[in-house]
């Protein structure tokens, strides 16, 4: 397209040239002004979620971060299955979908698609105790997958291979639902995203991989094909500038870093102990949290104590939050065995590592450098920070100083700190821990508040058709 000075040139060769009548051409039509950036989207802890604490998830951040970026108010627009979502776009409803949505050549012959997001890997999951299908020829049994999704995708192109390959497409369904019924023996398998196994593995532990079926499969976001060009343009400049800000490796780092250790008996045991143990202490949780969100709270004592008020451990610390004694004296905890004082006196001293962290690391970031603190102490974890800095990682991320804590247990870098040695890998076992602990604790609560407000809609028609019912019968 001709740029304005050019436009201008041009005109000036041709009027020295010959008399010309030049109408008035505006050549850079502006778009109407956006007011607000419509985002549909699917449930799910990766995805998008929303409870009391608020909204999360990773493509609800990068859609916030584009409204903001627009200047614009968002608009996110859940849906219960993929159908209902695609139709939604292709009618112009809304004007992205950001859902965690693979790239596959269907999808990109019906929409424009943005930049990607990030990889995953097509796996075939099965349930823990059955026989694990080593080859794709052994697999025998019953698989149920969603339609026009990257699994379908990648089995059909595996099919040219191995014709005996069959399956069943759910259209009622969802992952989540599908996952459910592997594990309640109602299938043999499914293919799901190797991202959102490591997330269910937390609620449904018995769920395992077999096989990968498709490597590197890219995960964007949905425009519509007739849309002007106009957002897209927009948003690849708002996706090179949070390349550049690193936006996509915290992202990354907060939803994904720390599912990859999976641990069975643990995962199996915090659910129990969620339905069997937590409600006794909840409300002490919740009392006392302050402006901690109850459940990272609830979390770090599960990971300490595993919620029993009389822990004790050989190294002296004690109850529910595992205090040592001057920790206790310090947050004014007479009896570290009685549940509650050891519950206000653990949220008082997290609290207090938070307000002690240096004001560079972000607010989003401070509680998992005070759990690491929690745990290994604040000097140690500024050794850290420092040694990040050194090797030119950001002392205020995370994602980088997790990566320098285990060296603290090296002596060539132990030796050039100020505290000297500490068990670093423990530090980040700890946080992931507590991180997945949260996780679970999130689903949970979203999966409460659903079926609740499925109770209350429920309970609303009933009452409906009693008033219909009885107006009808005082007409009579």
């Amino acid at each position: 397209m001709l740029n304005k000075f050019t436009f201008v040139f041009f005109c000036i060769l041709l009027s020295a040239c010959s008399k010309v009548v030049i109408e008035e051409v505006q050549l850079n039509q502006t778009p109407p002004k956006r007011t607000v950036l419509k985002v549909g989207t699917l449930y799910g802890p990766q995805i998008y979620l929303n409870s009391e604490q608020g909204e999360s998830g990773f493509d609800y951040e990068m859609a916030k971060r584009f409204a903001d970026y627009l200047d614009v108010e968002l608009q996110m627009v859940p849906f219960s299955d993929r159908p209902q979502l695609f139709a939604a776009l292709k009618a112009e409803e809304i004007d992205i979908v950001a859902a965690g949505i693979s790239k596959t050549p269907a999808r990109t012959e019906q929409f424009k698609l943005g930049p990607t997001l990030y990889f995953v890997n097509q796996v075939l999951v099965y349930k823990a105790g059955k026989p694990k299908p080593r080859e794709l020829n052994q697999i025998n049994g019953r698989m149920m997958i969603l339609p026009d999704s990257a699994a379908e995708n990648a089995l059909i192109k595996l099919q040219n291979d191995y014709p005996d390959l069959n399956w069943i497409t759910a259209k009622d369904k969802e992952y989540e639902e599908i996952l459910a019924m592997v594990v309640n023996d109602e299938l043999d398998y499914t293919v799901l995203d190797s991202n959102s196994l490591l997330i269910s593995q937390r609620f449904l532990p018995e769920l395992r991989e077999a096989l990968t079926l498709e490597e590197k499969v890219e995960v964007t976001w949905l425009l519509h094909p007739q849309q002007d060009d106009y957002l897209l343009s927009q948003l690849l400049d708002f996706w090179h500038q949070e390349k550049r800000a690193g936006t996509f490796e915290y992202l990354d780092e907060k939803y994904f870093g720390h599912v990859k250790r999976f641990d069975y008996v643990d995962t199996r045991a915090f659910i129990r102990a969620i339905d069997n143990v937590l409600p006794e202490y909840q409300a002490m949780f919740e009392k006392y949290a302050g402006e901690l969100d109850w459940r990272k709270l609830a979390a770090t004592s599960y990971q300490e104590s595993h919620w029993n008020p009389s822990a004790r451990s050989p190294t002296g610390v004690r109850g529910m939050m595992m205090l040592t004694r001057p920790t206790a004296s310090y947050v004014g905890v007479k009896n570290r065995l009685d549940a509650e004082q050891s519950i206000r006196g653990g949220a008082k001293y997290l609290q207090n590592m938070i307000d002690r962290l240096p004001e560079s690391i972000p607010d989003n970031q401070r509680i998992w450098f005070a759990l690491a603190s929690y745990n290994v102490g604040l000097g140690h974890v500024e050794d850290a920070r420092k040694m990040a800095q050194s090797m030119g990682l950001d002392p205020s991320a995370w994602r980088d100083v997790k990566k320098v804590l285990p060296l603290l247990q090296q002596s060539k870098y132990y030796k050039q700190t100020r505290y000297g040695y500490a068990r670093g890998g423990e530090a980040v076992h700890y946080v992931d821990n507590i991180r997945r602990y949260y996780d679970t604790l999130v689903w949970v609560d979203n999966q409460t508040k659903q079926l609740k407000d499925a109770e209350l809609e429920s309970e609303v028609e009933v009452i409906a058709e009693d008033t219909t019912q009885q107006v009808q019968e005082s007409a009579r």
